[in-house]
């Protein structure tokens, strides 16, 4: 195991839960977090029986972003040889046939606002604030931030978010479509953990196909759409879990599911 300075990983039944761990440093992203991310990320590719994640955070804030001390050492050299690796890290969470739930609270900021953007649901405590302030620094968010921010709350907020560098509360998030659940603080992790676990007991092909649908349509046309319908509507009444889950239902009993 090579994390554990910055992040934790955990297991509760079928969910895996990842805690940004570092809150007396605010839960900087620098080269290590990045590095101890990828590890969980292979951690998790890797075992076949999680059926959501959820992302929180130690302490009083979620993240406060970058380590400058890391930007500054950033070269442009740099930049060509580890941006691919470092936007495949926060797209891990889009392309993840599993849901991916991200529970904010306290600071959200830069970085950490494109990490929780890769993620299928994000759910914000009533203390939560965000922020992208990339531009102020003297460049552009560069791990997903112009392309999920705009694709989640349209070209308008985008630009009054990125380039204005605002920072706004949970209720606006909310609003403006950022974040999809407030909650009170002391609720936060619970809320979270219900809904994963509630994600996680459904046929896995149900799940999967769906994340994936939904990602397609944000990102293609209707037609498109409509033809990965058909075929992952093909596979998935050919399935065990289809008839356990019809057969459950009928008899009025909790369904077993196989993944098959």
């Amino acid at each position: 195991m090579s994390y554990g300075k910055h992040l934790a990983f955990n297991k509760d039944g079928r969910i895996g839960v990842i805690t940004l761990d570092n809150a007396k440093g605010f839960n900087l992203v620098g080269s290590d977090f990045l590095k101890e991310l990828e590890e969980i990320q292979k951690e998790i590719t890797a075992d076949g029986s999680l059926g959501a994640i959820v992302i929180n955070a130690d302490g009083d804030n979620f993240s406060a972003g970058i380590d400058l001390k890391f930007l500054k050492e950033v070269s442009s050299e740099f930049i060509m040889a580890n941006l691919v690796w470092l936007q495949n890290l926060y797209s891990f969470w889009q392309d993840l046939p599993i849901p991916v739930i991200a529970a904010i609270n306290g600071l959200c900021y830069g970085s950490a606002t494109e990490l929780i953007l890769g993620c299928d649901i994000r759910i914000a405590a009533d203390d939560a604030k965000f922020s992208i302030p990339e531009v102020r620094f003297g460049l552009a968010p560069d791990m997903g931030g112009t392309t999920r921010l705009t694709h989640l709350v349209g070209i308008g907020q985008a630009k009054r978010l990125i380039l204005g560098c605002e920072e706004i509360d949970a209720e606006e998030a909310l609003r403006i479509g950022l974040v999809e659940i407030l909650v009170k603080k002391e609720d936060l992790n619970q809320r979270a953990m219900k809904l994963a676990k509630k994600m996680a007991a459904f046929p896995p092909s149900g799940v999967r196909f769906a994340k994936k649908g939904i990602n397609l349509a944000n990102e293609s046309g209707v037609q498109a759409g409509l033809l990965f319908e058909q075929s992952q509507s093909t596979f998935c009444c050919g399935t065990e879990d289809l008839r356990e889950a019809v057969t459950a239902f009928l008899e009025k009993r909790k369904p077993v599911f196989k993944g098959r």
